[in-house]
């Protein structure tokens, strides 16, 4: 029987999101108070894209652009998406044709969760991991 690890079972269901219209000055406070490092860029509560440590580092601070600056202005987008019920691999795969080291998770229409290269090679290690010793276990 085939293992399949699916990204619904390893997403982060908690999604750090932050307004369009906030400044990059906000956004670094939030992400060093709340221990992230990217954000769901949200307009009028709906998806717009994805602001990173390195958005902020790459398109303001190098630039000497101010802190005052919007999200908006340096954000990424469009987001990119995929289903819950995907294989991790198509997840890594995406990550890497995209250049991105997250996506976000959607199901209905809605964003349900997100998941990082990082939490994804983590899983899969473990897979790997436990299938290794089931040899001893048996």
């Amino acid at each position: 029987m085939p293992i399949t690890v699916r990204v619904r079972d390893v997403m982060e269901t908690q999604v750090p999101m932050i307004d369009a219209g906030a400044t990059v000055g906000d956004a670094i406070k939030r992400m060093v108070a709340e221990n992230v490092w990217s954000f769901l860029v949200t307009k009028k509560n709906l998806p717009v894209g994805v602001v990173t440590e390195r958005d902020i580092l790459r398109r303001c601070i190098s630039k000497g652009y101010s802190l005052n600056m919007k999200i908006e202005d340096i954000m990424s987008s469009p987001i990119i998406t995929i289903d819950p019920d995907e294989p991790i691999g198509k997840a890594l795969q995406l990550m890497a044709e995209k250049n991105v080291r997250r996506l976000y998770v959607v199901e209905g229409g809605k964003v349900i969760g997100r998941i990082t290269q990082t939490k994804s090679m983590e899983s899969l290690l473990n897979v790997l991991l436990t299938l290794q010793s089931l040899p001893y276990q048996l």
